[in-house]
């Protein structure tokens, strides 16, 4: 009999039974709930009578809608203000522990959970937001849900599923200079397409993979749901067990041993079956940056953007409107691009890593005077780590400005958005239309180091330049 790869191990292991929708009904290990998809989720419950199920398996924290230049209470948005009291009202009354702006622990809803040692191997995880599929960086199967299924992991601690196919991703021999982990999952996007993961979770591996840092693997599997992927995970490994040594809710002493044999336990086998597998090589991968409204309409720094004669007919359509929408030449390269915004920051690529690599490049110049750049740390901890390593001040002698942690202009659900056309380098995840908050603006989804480099030269440039 073959072997199982970790997705239908950890899956098995967490099943309560089997649905006669052919779902299965499976256990939910650990529950990260923010201000925006949770308080309508609590009404829900309140309205049916029921109460949160295992409050100590639930973690929350304030990230989406809370400002980065000035978070005194109350909130200047009155909108993020009234979230804010909902979500302190549902977690005192519950008894779910809140990472607040007091707790020396608030940040990004995904940055937080790897950090503080929540999030682990083997387990199964959900969180009402989209990029959930991060923590897969751990080898956990981890689940984006919506606001009916927070309410379901609340009030039951499982959720209604049908199993995944999975997709091994194989990324072999090595990166070239300059090319980052956010250039590595652009590119598997580019080469799959925006949907072309629909129905699987993606087992990322092979020497590159391997090679990667948790930080690099997060930013992996955080994109996997723009790729059509519900979930995206590496199998753990020494470098996952040595991250996860010594954080504040990972297991220590004997019960780290323990633990240990069980993570150790539910790796892809050797003789692992997939439904599918995708092989890369990693010298072919280039600085990558999004020319269109989805970030699979993505192409290396020197190759040009695709002209739609080129592209299969069932294409055409959605590549006229993003060359319309952007405004951008097709068979030319999308360096030169112009822009007015540089945002580092989000889920993405907001991790102590990404903002030395940002500042290292930083401190190559000044930032263009047409172009504001702003600088959002991850979380708490990170914005501590950087300002004892002086990288606040590398950016401000640059031009950029440094705020506090959060979502910031990812998805701009704050005060920090794009205003009118402005063209928008990011190192987050999603090019949509309106994304960042203008329903004209326009977003380039880069590495942190390229946005670093477009801001000081006011126009997207190869970041090997300046390296």
């Amino acid at each position: 009999m073959a072997g199982k790869n970790l997705f239908n191990k950890v899956w098995d292991a967490h099943s309560v039974r089997e649905l006669p929708n052919g779902q299965t009904q499976l256990f939910i290990g650990l529950h990260l709930i923010h201000e925006v998809t949770s308080p309508q989720a609590f009404e829900m419950l309140r309205e049916m009578g029921l109460s949160v199920r295992f409050p100590s398996r639930t973690f929350a924290t304030v990230d989406h809608i809370i400002p980065t230049d000035d978070q005194k209470r109350p909130f200047a948005d009155p909108i993020a203000e009234e979230m804010m009291i909902h979500l302190e009202n549902n977690c005192r009354e519950a008894g779910i522990a809140l990472f607040d702006t007091s707790s020396g622990r608030q940040g990004i809803v995904h940055v937080i959970g790897p950090e503080l040692g929540l999030t682990q191997p083997g387990m199964t995880l959900a969180c009402g937001d989209s990029h959930t599929s991060s923590h897969g960086a751990y080898g956990s199967i981890a689940f984006g849900i919506g606001t009916s299924q927070v309410r379901d992991v609340l009030a039951t601690q499982t959720l209604a599923m049908g199993r995944l196919k999975v997709r091994k991703v194989d990324v072999a021999g090595k990166l070239g200079r300059g090319v980052y982990a956010k250039d590595v999952t652009l590119d598997i996007i580019r080469r799959t397409g925006a949907k072309g993961g629909v129905g699987f979770a993606y087992e990322y591996a092979g020497s590159v993979v391997e090679s990667f840092s948790m930080e690099e693997r997060l930013t992996l599997c955080n994109m996997s749901i723009e790729g059509g992927a519900r979930v995206g995970y590496v199998n753990p490994d020494e470098i996952t067990y040595n991250d996860l040594k010594g954080k504040a809710y990972a297991p220590s002493g004997a019960a780290f041993g323990r633990a240990l044999s069980w993570w150790n336990n539910v790796k892809s086998d050797s003789d692992a079956e997939y439904d599918d597998i995708v092989e890369i090589q990693g010298s072919e991968i280039e600085p990558t940056v999004t020319w269109g409204i989805n970030p699979g309409q993505a192409v290396g720094i020197n190759q040009p953007i695709p002209r739609t004669s080129d592209l299969p007919d069932a294409e055409r359509a959605g590549h006229q409107e993003a060359v319309a929408f952007m405004d951008v030449r097709t068979g030319e390269p999308i360096a030169g691009t112009k822009i007015d915004v540089a945002f580092i920051g989000s889920c993405t690529n907001s991790r102590i890593s990404d903002l030395r690599e940002a500042a290292r490049i930083a401190q190559t110049g000044h930032v263009a005077s047409h172009v504001r750049a702003l600088v959002v740390p991850g979380s708490q901890a990170v914005q501590k780590q950087a300002e004892l390593e002086g990288l606040p001040e590398i950016f401000q002698s640059a031009g950029f400005e440094w705020r506090e942690p959060g979502c910031s202009m990812c998805l701009a659900m704050n005060t920090d958005r794009l205003k009118g056309r402005e063209i928008c380098a990011s190192s987050s995840n999603r090019n949509f239309k309106g994304r960042q908050g203008s329903p004209t603006g326009r977003t380039l989804l880069m590495s942190p180091a390229m946005v670093a480099a477009a801001a000081i030269r006011g126009n997207v440039v190869d970041v090997r330049e300046v390296i």
